[in-house]
């Protein structure tokens, strides 16, 4: 039987585990700050997120749709293939395809199997300036995705095997030779940006890399690049859907807080391509029956105002 003097004890021991058990999450909390809200205020055509940076700068943006019970979830980093380095072309593009294939506590291709058991669907792109992995599950199943994401970007390169790397460099190598080098009018694209760019520019390749340069590298030169560019400082988590801020948030806290920041990025300054004259260049194609011309002029960034309209007339000029 308890005396009063152990029952006071007993209760301040439980109190300090509760307050200790508190104490992490309240200081996680605190380590979150919403940096930027939009709301609709009448009809204006806009889409109503609130924004968020985590101490360890991450970048979470949540737009709350309950119009069906899904959720989808998109995780951008900053690199593009127009990060990567003269001779070492393709590591961007290469890891679109690495980071599916399993991370400290995800086995090899489980990923894939994970969010389809879950009745999801999911895929990555890359290009020059960006790489994104994005999923789209019912809103029950948000955490899993939050915990699949942050364990490839915190627990990622412990489960890279040189056999893995080997794999995948082979996988790209033939979709390069599939896409392009052996497909009708295959090779235009590769061709026009070393035309169009100086030689050593980062948008001179393109994001499928050069056939030498995959054969170049090694396992060890992707983990560096990895390690350069993934962290999440420079990456953008977007979370859309069935789920409200207050629900998401801890969440993210939870499995993205732990990660530290990676080293930090500046935004490239490229200077805009200048042509002083015509440029023109030919080649002998085996896969194809017809000739085809292509005209391609500099213009304008990406969200720049003129780009809509350019996109319209490129399609008038172009596309009958």
């Amino acid at each position: 039987m308890l005396n009063s003097k152990t029952f006071s004890q007993m209760k301040s021991i439980l109190f300090m585990v509760f307050i200790a058990m508190l104490l992490p999450h309240t200081m996680v909390q605190a380590q979150t700050k919403l940096i930027e809200e939009i709301t609709r205020e009448g009809d204006e055509i806009i889409i109503p997120y609130k924004k968020y940076e985590l101490e360890n700068g991450l970048t979470v943006i949540i737009h709350e749709d309950d119009s069906d019970p899904l959720v989808h979830v998109d995780i951008t980093y900053h690199v593009g293939s127009a990060r990567e380095e003269l001779y070492k072309s393709g590591f961007a593009h290469f890891f679109e395809h690495m980071m599916f294939q399993g991370s400290e506590n995800v086995a090899d291709e489980e990923h894939f199997k994970m969010i389809s058991d879950a009745g999801g669907t999911l895929n990555g792109s890359t290009n020059r300036d960006r790489t994104n992995y994005y999923q789209t599950v019912p809103s029950n199943q948000l955490e899993v995705v939050l915990w699949l994401e942050a364990d490839r970007m915190g627990f990622f390169l412990d489960a890279v095997t040189q056999k893995k790397f080997e794999i995948q460099r082979e996988t790209v190598k033939n979709e390069k030779g599939q896409n392009y080098d052996n497909a009708a009018y295959g090779r235009w694209s590769e061709l026009t940006a070393e035309t169009l760019y100086p030689f050593g520019h980062p948008y001179s390749w393109l994001t499928i890399g050069k056939l030498e340069d995959l054969d170049r590298v090694n396992v060890d030169d992707l983990k560096k690049f990895f390690m350069r560019w993934y962290g999440p400082n420079n990456a953008t988590l977007t979370i859309g859907g069935n789920v409200t801020a207050e629900e998401a948030i801890p969440l993210v806290e939870k499995y993205f807080g732990v990660i530290p920041r990676g080293p930090e990025v500046e935004n490239m300054n490229l200077d805009a391509v200048e042509i002083e004259a015509d440029r023109y260049v030919s080649y002998v194609d085996n896969n194809i029956r017809f000739p085809a011309l292509l005209a391609t002029y500099p213009t304008v960034p990406r969200f720049h105002p003129d780009e809509a309209p350019l996109d319209f007339l490129a399609q008038i000029l172009g596309q009958g």
